[in-house]
C-alpha cells in the first residue's frame, strides 16, 4: 500500500511538473521562451562558442570541465547553461546564489556523490549570479569542484577575478561574453516574430523596418531588453480590421523610451565608464568626457561621486598649468551637493568642459611621489636648525631659528638659503611643465635655481 501511494505521489508530481512546463511555454516572458535549445541556434559570441572553439567542442563532446561565464546582462550566459543542460548526459542541477546557501550546496553534493556511486554519472552544477555567494559559501563549494564531485558552471555579471575566490577561479576556465551586436539583436527579434510556438508568430505582426531597427539599437547589446521591448509592443497593440498587429516606430519608441544601459554602480561597467571619463578629461577631449558624464547620469550614478573624480582630475592632471581648474571643480562639487539633479548636470557639464580644455600638467603628482620616496628611503639628520621653531622655551639655547633669513626683508621678497635637510640639498621635486601658467612658474623657478 505504501509503495502504491508513493507511486501515485510520484505520478502526481510528474503531472504537476508537466503542466508547469506547458504553462511556462506560453506564460513565461518572451526572452525566456525564445532561449535556443541547441548550440547551432545560439546567436552571437562567435569567439566563445563559434564552431571549433574550445567551449563549442567541449559541449559537443560532453566533456565539459568547470567554467565561469562572465559578461553583461542579456548576453547569453543562462542560455548557454541551458544548452549544456539539453546536451549533456550528466545530471544537470541549478542554484541561484541570491536564494541558495551552504545547506543547498551540501544537498547537491550529497546527490552528486550518490549518483556517481550508483550510476557512474557526473553532476553539472549551474550557479547563477555566483558573485552573490559569500566567501564561506564559495569555500563550501571549492573542495567538491576540486575533487570533481561536481562540475561547476558559474554565471556572473561581475569580474570573477575580483568577486570569486582565487581557488575557484584557478580551477575554472573563464569565458568573457560581450554585448551582442545590433545585427545579432535584430536576428533574435526576427526569429521571435516568426516563431509560432514559442514566439509571436501567431499574432500576425506587421513590423516596420525602422521600428525593428530602433528596438535592435536601443537594446544596447542586451537580448533580453530587445525581446522585452518587442513583446510589449506586440501585446499592447490592437489588431487592425484584418487581424494584423501593426508595430510602427512610434509604438516601438513608447516601449523602449531609454536606451538599456549595462551599468551597475559596483560593477565592471561602472569602473570602465569612470575610467573613460577621467581619461577623456586628461586627454583634453571635452566631447568624449561629456558623453561619459551623460552615460553616468542616465545610469543613476551619484553626482557626488562624479564631482569627487573631477576634483581629483583637476589637481592630478591639470595642476598648476591652470590653478583655476581645481577651484572650478571644487565649486562644482559644492554646488552639486546643494542643488541636486536635474540642474546639477549643467554644473557638472560646465566643470567637465573646463577641466578637459585646460592645459595639462602632472608635475605635482611627480613631485609628491619623489618626495615620499625620499622620505621612505633617505635617512636625514633632521630639519636644519635655522628653520626650526624658535618660540618655545629653551629653543634659543639649542640654536633653533639662528641664522634664519626672513624673505620679506630682501628685494623681491626672496633670498637664497638652505631649506632641505643636508642630505637632500640640490634635490629637485617640482619640475613645472611648459604648459599654461606653469610656463611662467618654470621661468621664475629656473632663475631661483641657477647656480650662484
Amino acid at each position: 500500500m505504501q509503495v502504491s501511494l508513493s507511486l501515485i505521489g510520484a505520478g502526481f508530481m510528474d503531472i504537476y511538473e508537466y503542466r508547469r512546463e506547458q504553462s511556462m511555454r506560453t506564460e513565461a516572458p518572451l526572452a525566456a521562451r525564445m532561449r535556443p535549445a541547441a548550440l547551432e541556434d545560439f546567436v552571437g559570441q562567435e569567439d566563445v562558442v563559434g564552431k571549433n572553439t574550445l567551449l563549442y567542442r567541449a559541449i559537443k563532446a560532453d566533456r565539459l570541465s568547470s567554467i565561469i561565464l562572465y559578461g553583461p546582462p542579456g548576453t547569453g550566459k543562462t542560455t548557454l547553461a541551458q544548452i549544456i543542460a539539453n546536451t549533456t548526459k550528466a545530471e544537470f542541477t541549478r542554484l541561484n546564489a541570491t536564494t541558495s546557501g551552504i545547506k543547498d550546496i551540501k544537498a547537491v553534493v550529497d546527490n552528486a556523490k550518490a549518483l556517481m556511486g550508483m550510476a557512474g554519472r557526473r553532476t553539472i552544477l549551474f550557479v547563477d549570479e555566483i558573485h552573490r555567494f559569500n566567501k564561506a559559501q564559495q569555500d563550501a563549494l571549492l573542495p567538491h569542484v576540486e575533487e570533481g564531485v561536481v562540475i561547476l558552471i558559474g554565471a556572473t555579471t561581475e569580474n570573477p577575478y575580483f568577486e570569486v575566490i582565487k581557488a575557484l577561479v584557478s580551477r575554472s576556465v573563464i569565458f568573457k561574453l560581450n554585448h551582442l551586436s545590433k545585427e545579432d539583436i535584430k536576428k533574435l527579434l526576427l526569429r521571435a516574430l516568426e516563431d509560432d510556438e514559442k514566439g509571436l508568430g501567431r499574432f500576425n505582426v506587421d513590423m516596420d523596418a525602422d521600428a525593428l531597427d530602433f528596438l535592435s539599437d536601443m537594446a544596447n547589446g542586451d537580448a533580453r531588453a530587445g525581446l522585452n521591448g518587442l513583446e510589449l509592443a506586440v501585446l499592447t497593440t490592437q489588431p487592425d480590421g484584418e487581424g494584423r498587429v501593426k508595430v510602427d516606430l512610434a509604438t516601438a519608441q513608447e516601449c523602449i523610451q531609454k536606451r538599456a544601459l549595462n551599468y551597475e554602480r559596483d560593477g565592471d561597467n561602472h569602473y570602465d565608464t569612470i575610467s573613460a571619463f577621467i581619461k577623456s578629461m586628461r586627454g583634453s577631449d571635452p566631447d568624449a568626457a561629456i558623453y561619459y558624464l551623460a552615460r553616468m547620469i542616465r545610469a543613476g550614478e551619484s553626482p557626488t561621486f562624479i564631482a569627487r573624480r573631477m576634483v581629483i582630475c583637476a589637481s592630478e592632471d591639470v595642476g598648476n598649468a591652470d590653478p583655476h581648474a581645481l577651484m572650478v571643480a571644487t565649486a562644482a562639487a559644492q554646488a552639486v551637493d546643494f542643488i541636486g539633479f536635474p540642474e546639477a548636470m549643467i554644473i557638472l557639464s560646465q566643470a567637465v568642459a573646463y577641466i578637459a580644455c585646460a592645459p595639462k600638467s602632472n608635475a605635482a603628482v611627480a613631485a609628491i611621489g619623489s618626495a615620499i620616496a625620499d622620505v621612505d628611503r633617505v635617512q636625514t639628520s633632521g630639519i636644519p636648525k635655522h628653520l626650526r621653531d624658535a618660540h618655545y622655551k629653551d629653543a634659543a639655547k639649542l640654536g633653533h631659528g639662528e641664522g634664519y633669513l626672513y624673505s620679506h626683508d630682501f628685494p623681491g621678497h626672496y633670498v637664497r638659503q638652505q631649506y632641505l635637510p643636508d642630505e637632500l640639498v640640490g634635490r629637485v621635486y617640482y619640475e613645472p611643465s611648459e604648459n599654461g601658467v606653469e610656463k611662467r612658474i618654470k621661468e621664475v623657478l629656473d632663475r631661483m635655481r641657477e647656480p650662484r
